[in-house]
């Protein structure tokens, strides 16, 4: 099997599975226990914190989550006032916005152009006095490009809003701005474990607690943390820092081979291609039918959108908000990878992908 779906999640590193292992096997405290045993899984906990908080801004603490999109609804719906945010974020904000428009909450969703980013001007316009929360991805989970964060902090910032940012696809991978009050993160897109994430408050920040119970995380955040997945995704963390430039050149080789070889293909992409994150390609093809495509290409995971909507039925409604037609929506697909990805079987599989498609005709 070729793995090509880096954006739903990755491999977990080696080095995260073998620091998982003693929390998991030989130490069963709870890290929240004041005796010995507990304080030594509160110290790790503890480590694991300052290696997720040194990918983000300095000037505020990490809370962990069951995941990114608890995160997001935990900064969402503990704030207050108007929500401004873009056509295209993942659900766990859409959907979150959407509950607390059906409370009575006044939401504003901003479109995007064809190349997937906001217009600032129209971004202006939208956020003023009134709005409490400014809600932005950093890195578009389906087509990767990277919309300007720190513009849409300083508008909001101007109106007194509060700006979060979903960086799962970014942590790690893209530099997340200093003008961030909230940034959402998860372990198990920076090959990390699955089950936590993070959420990043800026000092003075506190929204209101989302889940109820022992407050064990502060600001609030309720729930017995995992030892084991805080050193998992604190090991990811640290990983994602000591080979950042040997993922990156790889990243930008296989990016330069493979988008070469659809181009040559006819195939188009979706998507700026700057500014955008390399280890992402959505691609679509004229006519192409992506379950047949499927059913022909077995052994190569890829994708037809996010992970989150298949089987809805659905065609992306990223690629629809970019001016995509339902036909060309539903002709395209997602291939992302990375570190662990093998630059000769990838060229393999898109080879083969490229010619099924052909096939099809």
């Amino acid at each position: 099997m070729t793995y090509l779906d880096y954006q739903a999640t990755t491999p977990l590193a080696p080095e995260a599975f073998e620091a998982m292992l003693p929390w998991l096997r030989d130490q069963h405290a709870n890290p929240h226990s004041p005796h010995r045993p507990g304080r030594a899984a509160k110290a790790a906990v503890e480590v694991a914190r300052e290696r997720v908080a040194s990918l983000l801004p300095a000037g505020g603490r990490v809370a962990f989550t069951g995941g990114a999109t608890e995160a997001l609804n935990w900064a969402i719906k503990g704030t207050t006032g108007a929500i401004v945010t873009l056509a295209t974020e993942h659900a766990a904000v859409l959907d979150s916005v959407a509950a607390e428009a059906a409370r009575g909450r006044p939401v504003t969703v901003l479109p995007v152009g064809a190349d997937g980013l906001v217009d600032l001007p129209a971004a202006r316009a939208a956020i003023g006095p009134g709005t409490g929360l400014v809600v932005a991805m950093l890195v578009n989970n389906e087509i990767g490009v990277i919309q300007p964060i720190a513009e849409l902090a300083e508008i909001a910032h101007a109106a007194g809003a509060l700006m979060l940012c979903d960086a799962v696809q970014g942590y790690g991978r893209v530099p997340i701005p200093d003008g961030c009050d909230m940034v959402a993160v998860s372990a198990h897109k920076i090959f990390g474990p699955k089950g936590i994430g993070a959420l990043w408050l800026r000092d003075g920040v506190a929204p209101a607690p989302l889940l109820h119970g022992g407050g064990q995380e502060a600001p609030g955040r309720s729930g017995t943390l995992s030892p084991a997945l805080c050193a998992g995704f604190g090991v990811a963390a640290d990983l994602m820092v000591s080979q950042q430039e040997a993922d990156e050149a790889l990243v930008d080789r296989l990016w330069e081979e493979t988008m070469a070889a659809f181009a040559a293909a006819g195939w188009t992409l979706n998507g700026a291609a700057k500014p955008r994150y390399h280890g992402n390609l959505n691609l679509h093809r004229s006519g192409l039918d992506v379950g047949r495509l499927m059913s022909d290409c077995r052994d190569i995971a890829f994708s037809a959108g996010s992970a989150c909507a298949s089987g809805s039925g659905r065609s992306s409604h990223v690629l629809r908000a970019i001016g995509l037609d339902e036909a060309a929506a539903r002709s395209s697909i997602r291939i992302g990878f990375g570190r662990y990805t093998d630059p000769d079987a990838m060229a393999g599989a898109v080879d083969r992908l490229i010619a099924a498609a052909v096939a099809q005709r």
